[in-house]
Order: C-alpha cells, then structure tokens, then sequence
C-alpha cells in the first residue's frame, strides 16, 4: 500500500511538472509543498528558493489579504481569473492571470492550489499592439489617411437584389454619427463592408481601427480599449486606448458578443456621453467615435443567451445590418467564382478560362458554411493546381471532394419533405426578424406566432 501511495505521488508529481502553467500548492500554514519551473519562471525564482518557506517570506510584497493563495486557504472559497501584482524576494515586479481552488480531503482543506499564467507576456502585448495601432495612424496621416481602409462598399460584389439594398442603404447611413451594428456568419464580409461604411462617410479622412474582441484576453481588453493610467497597476504608464487613438474616425468592434458584460456597459456609458476614462484614473477624457459592431450569431440569439446586454445592443440597433449568407444568395456564388477566376489569373499569370459544366454544378450546390471566404480559398487552391484551360471538380480540394454528387444530393434533398418544410420556416423566421431588426415580439406578431413558439423555433435554428 506505501509502495502503490509512493507510486501515486510521483505520477501526480510527474504530471503537474510536466503542464504548460504556472502551478503553485501551499498547505495550511501558507507553506509552499509543490512547486513547478513554470511558476518558478513565471515569478523569477528558482524552485528551491520557494519550496519548503511560507509564502509571505519568499514574496514579501503580498499579504494575507492580497494573495490569493492565502485568501482562498482563509476563506475555502475558489477564486478564478484573477490579476495579481507582486514583487519577489529579489525586487522583481510580477504580473500573473491566477485560478486559485481549495483542495478538501474527506471535507477538510488541506492546502489551496493556484495556477498561473504570465500576465507580463500578456501586458506586454497589449502595450506593442497599442504602439503598432499608434504608429499606423502616424503614418496614415502622413501619407493620406484613406489608405488605412483597404476596401469600399463597391468591393462587395453581389448580383443579388437584396445584397444590392443593403449597400445603397449603407451609403445613405454612412453619413450618420450614430453606431451600427452588423451581423452575419463568418466569411459573408463583415468588415468589408465596415470598411466600406467608413470609407463613404464624413470621418474617412480620419482613422479607422479594428479591434476583434474575442481576440484579446479579457483582462486585458479594457485597458487596450480604454488606456492606462500610471500607476494603476505595477509598472502601468500613461497610455491611449483605442477609444483615443480613433477620435474623429471609426472603432469596429468585432465580435462584440465575446466582450465581458462589466465592459459592455463601459461601452454603453461612452455611446451615451462620448466619455472614456483610462483604467486607473478618475479624469473623462471626450472622444468622437463613431462606432460600429459585429457579431457572428443572430441578435436575438445573443440577447437569449446573455452574450449581449439588451441596453447595449439597443443602443446599437439603430442602424442594423444582415448580411446574407452565400447559400441565400445562389445567383452570386457563379458570379464571384468567376471574379475570383480573374482576379487569380492575374495574381497567378494564368489564363484560366472558367468552370466546367458538372463544377459549376457542384459550387452551386454546395452550401458554403464558410461562405465567400471559403469560396474564395476554394478558388485559389484550385487555380493554383489546375493544368488545364477550365476549372474542374478534380481539381476541388480533398475536404470537397468528400461530398458525393452534388446533384443527387440536390435531387434526394428536394424530395424530402421535412427539410423542405424547415428550410423555408427558417427562411421565413430570417426574414421576419430581419424586418423587425431583431425584436422577437414583432416578429411573433409577422409571422402569426406566439413569442414561445417563435423562441422555442430559434432554439432549434443553427447559425
């Protein structure tokens, strides 16, 4: 039995020295009784240096209220995702992301163990993308700032009627203040048509950023949206956020739903005053920004299951923009492929003529989840092997030639009743919240439903 708890010990030892993550375990005294070289690199130290002494001694900066190890062996209660600025024994400043949880045997704590990641790394990514953004515009106004969008809204090509409304709607808008908020699957040219937007209204002389914000860590995103102030956390300097760095242009905030709620409504607070305050300091600073937000799911979707606050987005939803997915809009899928064709011809110094009949059958029906993005990539793989004069389904890609035909697919699928019947209910659900821009009670009344019903419906929906 001593053997196998021997045993036991050494893979628990083996494993936890072995993870990509700073790992630190005290006992009940605040004694340290495991310790890996990932912390120990994490704070600077060496391993022996903190293994066996309590943790106030080898960190003496923290507290027993300031360190989250000792808190949570205080109070038995986990705490996660939680910033933690110290300095060690030799004067380093530290900067770590902490989850620290108790650890009970038979119902009694016998020690806390706290898994860091290095928010130094973090930071200071944050700070050289603030300082990229910051030499861009530099160089933008030097050179004309227009060159900082790279598309127009006649870069969104479409033969669909709809498409075609939704673009001359933009322009009209685009001479607005007031924020924006577009969705639509990934690959359907969302920032695109931001861009375009930006380019056609009274600000395109001024700065354009983009900021994808399920790109940036949490803790990190206010500070890059909002600025620092010196000496809000250890080492932290005066330093524009993005909200300052876009004044007088366009913020694009994509993927907004992926925002954290607490700076929601600190995004709420500068649509409604047009004030912005860095992290750390109690002076507003008055910005004019126009901004505009994305999002990859449906509205009413992100209101249901609370990734947007309902006074965000109905501050946003003033002006609201769908953009069709590539399957809704079938007559385009032809159209763009061609486009693609000689626009690689051109790239590639090729002289591609265009598809063969059974290709051109199969990219029509083909439903594209990646929409024009993945079509595009389609095209460019296969330009780039084809040897002949006409694109053909040999050339596809592995993962499309997967697919069996096309046709009988396309043949199998029309005679399934039950797909038909939910294609077009979804089909009429889309348009019915599309013409009520999002508001689920409108569109029960459109479509003659009750809101349960119609919320049950958008629950079995994928976007």
């Amino acid at each position: 039995m001593g053997q196998l708890t021997a045993l036991t010990q050494e893979v628990l030892t083996a494993i936890l020295k072995s993870i990509d993550e700073g790992i630190h375990v005290v006992n009940p005294q605040g004694r340290t009784i495991f310790y890996n070289e990932v912390a120990a690199k994490h704070d600077g130290m060496a391993v022996e240096e903190v293994l066996g002494k309590h943790l106030l001694e080898v960190f003496p900066s923290l507290t027993e209220e300031s360190s989250t190890l000792l808190k949570v062996m205080k109070t038995g209660k986990p705490i996660y995702n939680q910033t933690q600025v110290y300095v060690n024994m030799h004067g380093a400043s530290i900067d770590t992301m902490n989850t620290t949880l108790p650890i009970f045997l038979d119902k009694k704590m016998i020690g806390a163990v706290e898994i860091a990641k290095d928010y130094s790394r973090m930071k200071l990514l944050a700070e050289r993308l603030l300082d990229l953004q910051k030499g861009v515009i530099k160089s933008s106004f030097k050179k004309g700032a227009k060159q900082q969008v790279k598309y127009t809204l006649n870069d969104l090509k479409t033969m669909n009627p709809s498409f075609k409304n939704i673009k001359a709607e933009a322009r009209k808008l685009a001479k607005s203040d007031a924020p924006i908020l577009v969705y639509g699957e990934s690959g359907t040219g969302k920032e695109l048509f931001v861009q375009g937007v930006h380019h056609d209204s009274h600000r395109s002389e001024r700065s354009f950023i983009a900021q994808n914000c399920a790109a940036i860590p949490e803790t990190l995103l206010e500070s890059i949206l909002f600025g620092t102030a010196k000496g809000s956390y250890t080492g932290a300097v005066e330093r524009k956020g993005l909200f300052e760095l876009a004044d007088g242009g366009t913020l694009f905030l994509d993927e907004l739903h992926s925002m954290p709620m607490e700076l929601q409504a600190k995004l709420l607070r500068v649509l409604e005053d047009g004030m912005v305050r860095r992290v750390g300091s109690s002076q507003n600073i008055f910005v004019n920004v126009r901004v505009i937000a994305a999002m990859n799911v449906h509205p009413e979707v992100a209101l249901q299951d609370k990734m947007i606050r309902p006074d965000l987005f109905y501050r946003l939803n003033v002006f609201t923009f769908s953009l069709l997915p590539l399957r809704e809009r079938k007559e385009d899928i032809l159209y763009l492929a061609d486009y693609f064709i000689q626009s690689f011809n051109k790239q590639l110094r090729k002289t591609i003529q265009g598809l063969e009949k059974s290709l051109k059958i199969f990219l029509t029906d083909y439903h594209w989840p990646g929409n024009v993005r993945e079509l595009k990539h389609t095209l460019e793989y296969m330009m780039n092997v084809c040897e002949g004069e006409f694109l053909g389904e040999e050339d596809l890609p592995v993962i499309l030639k997967q697919y069996q035909s096309p046709t009988k697919e396309h043949q199998q699928k029309n005679l399934s009743l039950r797909k038909n019947l939910e294609e077009v209910e979804k089909q009429l659900i889309m348009n019915a919240l599309d013409q009520a821009k999002g508001n689920i009670n409108q569109a029960a009344k459109l479509l003659d439903l009750p809101r349960q019903t119609l919320q049950y419906k958008l629950k079995k929906i994928p976007y």
